[in-house]
């Protein structure tokens, strides 16, 4: 992280794939997702991860995401 560093709060997004494998990504950073064949496994990736991309962030950006209140996931049914 950073030289002056303070905690954010990002959203995550888990699966578990048709082989057993806990697939996280943090949809605001581009780039940012990793596996795990546990879900323990997979969050400290995730953690990992996360710190590498907000390293390759600009201040500004980082401030954006800081600043964000409210995330939310939702689900949409489609015929297919």
């Amino acid at each position: 992280m950073k030289s002056n560093s303070k905690k954010i709060n990002l959203p995550i997004i888990v699966e578990k794939d048709e082989d057993g494998f806990y697939v996280v990504e943090c949809p605001l950073l581009r780039g940012c997702y990793t596996q795990g064949e546990t879900l323990d496994e997979a969050l400290t990736n995730i953690h990992e991860v996360i710190e590498m991309c907000l390293d390759d962030e600009t201040e500004d950006v980082i401030s954006d995401i800081a600043n964000i209140q409210e995330f939310s996931f939702h689900t949409l049914a489609v015929e297919v």
